[in-house]
């Protein structure tokens, strides 16, 4: 099955429904308009009902594909039981409440993602980017021109309200005969959390790819430190034992150890390569210029630019070892 999905994701096609092993079934969703090509969501057959974790885009294609292909694998929304949610962002919470509305399943998200929560400690999305971007230490057209262009394509749907906040470290949760654990993994976002099926699976949300970086949190308050919190998260998704990993984007994969010993390798050097370039005082914008990219800074695409100086800002205050900026 994962020789086929890669090949799907390495040509830009979106593959079929498929399963991982007998029981879990992968469920690929397109994103139309997306720099995505597709969500992966996994369905999990228990005693207790279906599991499912992610929920795609909050847009009618989604769950129109979504219902499609639960067909295809005969199954329907109305035996979900749980929505179990890896993190908040817009291609994983967004069709949770219409399974719910459907089934009467529970949805469950880490409690740091709850956007109550969250409101309430960071405040919305786009009030955390703008901090953010204030505090990259860009000229003041630079970050006005940015947060512009990032509110043309946010499709933040901040209203989703949980039937249960999972709290930090770790948690069992029983459906019949399967066992997952829900594991605090913040990097990507504060409440990211993997789901470790005992069988020896885990959903690893945006963690951890099978290929590519991370892409780091937003820093927005003083004692933010994305950068070492996935450094540590890396640390327990390799210590859990899974054989298969099943990530929201690309591809399952197995050699799980040593794919969080490789990417926590590569985010390492990126914080090295930092303090490389950090010689007294500096801000993210001077160092975002000067690191290493695909392209050089002056060719990325204008929202790449911009990923990458929140980014660079997240990898700052890790290297320079301070809380505040």
């Amino acid at each position: 099955m994962s020789e086929a999905h890669a090949a799907s994701y390495r040509a830009r096609e979106v593959p079929a429904a498929a399963q991982v092993i007998d029981g879990v079934w992968a469920v690929p969703i397109p994103l139309h308009g997306s720099a995505l090509t597709a969500v992966t969501v996994f369905l999990i057959e228990t005693r207790a009902g279906l599991v499912l974790i992610d929920a795609g885009y909050n847009h009618p294609s989604c769950w129109t594909a979504f219902q499609r292909s639960l067909t295809t694998i005969g199954h329907r929304v109305e035996a979900i039981s749980t929505v179990l949610i890896t993190h908040n962002h817009p291609d994983h919470v967004g069709f949770a409440d219409q399974v719910r509305g459907v089934s009467g399943a529970r949805v469950l998200m880490g409690a740091a993602d709850d956007f109550a929560t969250m409101h309430g400690v960071r405040g919305a999305f786009l009030d955390q980017l703008g901090t953010a971007l204030d505090l990259t230490g860009a000229p003041r057209d630079i970050v006005d021109g940015m947060y512009a262009e990032a509110v043309k394509v946010a499709e933040h749907h901040e209203r989703l309200r949980l039937d249960g906040a999972l709290p930090a470290g770790d948690i069992e949760l029983e459906f019949g005969d399967v066992t997952i654990r829900a594991v605090h993994t913040p990097g990507h976002t504060y409440g990211h959390t993997v789901y470790y099926d005992t069988r020896g699976l885990v959903f690893t949300g945006d963690t951890m790819m099978a290929e590519g970086p991370t892409q780091l949190a937003i820093v927005s308050r003083p004692g933010d430190d994305p950068a070492g919190d996935l450094l540590r998260s890396l640390d327990r998704i390799r210590d859990l034992g899974a054989g298969i990993a099943c990530p929201a984007h690309q591809f399952p994969y197995r050699d799980v150890a040593g794919r969080a010993e490789q990417l926590k390798a590569f985010h390492q050097a990126e914080v090295d390569a930092v303090r490389d370039l950090v010689d007294g005082p500096a801000t993210a914008w001077d160092v975002a210029r000067r690191m290493s990219w695909k392209k050089p800074w002056d060719e990325l695409g204008p929202g790449t630019r911009r990923f990458n100086l929140v980014h660079t800002l997240a990898l700052l205050r890790h290297a320079a070892g301070r809380q505040a900026p």
